[in-house]
């Protein structure tokens, strides 16, 4: 049972990531080792429970002797009960992450169709002779999108603005929250051309529409952002895997001697780097190796809306 469940552990973790990759690539997931594998941030850690694991065996092959004894053996059934639960215990912590993850992908794939639906719209509402409304929006769409990515990424946004054609964009750098000021900026001059009849009221309502969109899509994304998984449930995961590792070899040797060295390094290996794959994709907005590629997107849609508003 305990084997059944790591290689389970292990599926899940080989198969989760935003790494590009080709599925049918056996030897170049055997072998290589890119920067996001959890094999290098647990390198230190697999040497010492490596070592730990081998002075438990010598001292009990050498010394203690306690196989001998029926009722100490009986310790391994005990880390059967509990390979269970905490199977259990992870499966459900990397799909809450997992879900997390995919939920961001949506929010960023709605991104992508807004802005389009946007300058489609905008495109056909526009005239032809209206150069200045189309380089506007062109360039803040694109934007957008470019700053809500380094917005989640907790980065200094540095976006090149031509103050001169557009003044009202002079003000985003000394905006608290960016996003929201660029889209007030769009909204603001979405107004002005009602105003100014260059659009219908109808028009007005169909574009009202997208630029909410553009603020739900920012509020959800920084919701992920800003709620982390609880903070008693990860350290209890971590404890628990912690013990369990620890008093692995005192069952493991018994019956496998020396080999139990390699087999609870293994197992730590696994355990331990499902956790960390579960904290790195539950905040897909990091820039981990795992997480969203948020910049390429925005980038997808620079030319996209470009290619529209030309």
């Amino acid at each position: 049972m305990q084997g059944f469940f790591i290689v389970q552990i292990w599926l899940v973790q080989l198969f989760l990531g935003m790494v590009t990759y080709n599925s049918r690539d056996w030897l170049s997931f055997i072998f290589n080792i890119h920067r996001g594998d959890t094999l290098r941030k647990l390198a230190v850690y697999i040497v010492l429970i490596c070592l730990y694991s081998w002075v438990v065996a010598f001292i009990e092959l050498r010394y203690l002797k306690l196989s001998d004894n029926n009722h100490i053996k009986n310790i391994s059934i005990m880390h059967t009960l509990l390979s269970f639960v905490i199977s259990m215990l992870l499966v459900f912590r990397t799909n809450t992450a997992y879900d997390r993850w995919w939920e961001g992908r949506k929010l960023w794939g709605s991104l992508v169709n807004n802005s389009r639906s946007l300058a489609i719209k905008l495109s056909s509402f526009l005239p032809e002779t209206d150069k200045s409304s189309r380089a506007f929006f062109s360039k803040t769409i694109a934007l957008f999108a470019s700053a809500l990515s380094h917005h989640l990424h907790k980065e200094q946004t540095r976006l090149e603005l031509d103050a001169k054609d557009h003044p009202e964009l002079a003000g985003i750098h000394h905006s608290q929250h960016i996003p929201n000021h660029i889209v007030q900026v769009i909204v603001q001059r979405i107004s002005r051309l009602y105003k100014d009849a260059v659009i219908t009221g109808d028009q007005l309502i169909v574009l009202n529409t997208e630029m909410v969109a553009f603020t739900d899509v920012c509020g959800a994304c920084e919701r992920i952002k800003n709620t982390p998984i609880p903070l008693s449930y990860s350290t209890f995961l971590k404890k628990f895997i912690f013990i369990y590792v620890i008093t692995l070899p005192l069952s493991l040797v018994f019956s496998l001697g020396y080999l139990a060295i390699p087999v609870v390094a293994f197992i730590f290996y696994v355990l331990a780097s499902l956790e960390l794959i579960a904290e790195e994709i539950e905040d897909p907005f990091s820039g981990d190796a795992n997480d969203l590629p948020t910049e390429k997107i925005a980038a997808n849609i620079k030319k996209n809306v470009e290619e529209l508003l030309k």
